[in-house]
């Protein structure tokens, strides 16, 4: 499946799905039988006749599916299939490719820099720099908890940042007795039970406040961030550290802020 279609302008929808099956010599009657069957599994039956001048992008790419699956292959290679496409587009397509997966039972590798349409459609990651791979494994592992500098560069846009504002404010030391810790608490999915936060701000003591963050589901493990101010608590700067750290995989402490 193509970035950008690749269909033939001069041929109707389907034509283009009809022509490898033609090339083939596949016989007219299987032919017509094959390509209705593939045009009603991408929703396109109503769209037989048209040209792909007449289509949308996600349909032109339903188009490009189709004919990708005239010879029941076993594995569909995926070529930033969705790159060219707006972002509704972009859902409606990866649910057809997920069912496709699951009703056809076929391997579907996808190549893409996007990884929000990774985290949304796949099971397993391969990260590649310079042709090598530099990290892999199930999506929510490397998604929770990147090792390789790639890999992280390609997550950034996912994962919230400290706000300039907050990090304007941050101080290394308290400079009053009402300045609050900030703790970053992150949840790597090595955990499938969300953070239990009563718990959590129980053991903390004192006052305290939600910054900033989100806990997200993939593949069954939570995942995300919270960025926490603690004021008031009989604890000192490393017992919160270590007390958060019964809920949280990784735990930093930013600073102090009033």
């Amino acid at each position: 499946i193509f970035q950008h279609f690749n269909l033939m302008s001069a041929k109707t929808v389907w034509q283009n799905v009809e022509l490898p099956l033609k090339v083939a010599g596949i016989p007219k009657l299987q032919r017509e039988q094959k390509v209705r069957e593939l045009l009603e599994l991408v929703g396109l039956q109503d769209k037989h006749k048209a040209y792909p001048a007449q289509l949308s992008g996600g349909q032109k790419q339903r188009v490009g599916i189709a004919r990708s699956l005239v010879h029941d292959p076993e594995i569909l290679l995926c070529d930033e299939a969705t790159s060219a496409l707006d972002p509704e587009t972009t859902q409606s397509i990866l649910g057809l490719l997920r069912e496709i997966n699951q009703r056809l039972g076929l391997t579907i590798v996808l190549i893409t820099h996007e990884m929000a349409v990774i985290r949304e459609i796949c099971d397993r990651v391969v990260v590649l720099e310079h042709g090598r791979i530099v990290e892999q494994g199930p999506v929510w592992q490397v998604f929770g908890d990147p090792q390789h500098a790639v890999s992280k560069t390609l997550l950034a846009p996912l994962q919230h940042g400290l706000p300039e504002e907050l990090q304007n404010r941050l101080q290394a030391t308290p400079a009053s007795a009402d300045a609050a810790l900030v703790l970053r608490l992150q949840f790597t999915g090595s955990a499938t039970d969300e953070p239990d936060l009563a718990a959590l701000f129980g053991a903390l003591g004192g006052r305290v406040r939600l910054l900033q963050g989100g806990v997200e589901r993939i593949q069954g493990h939570a995942l995300g961030q919270l960025l926490l101010a603690v004021n008031g608590s009989p604890h000192e700067a490393d017992t919160l550290r270590s007390r958060a750290g019964n809920w949280a995989q990784h735990v930093e402490v930013l600073g102090y802020v009033v």
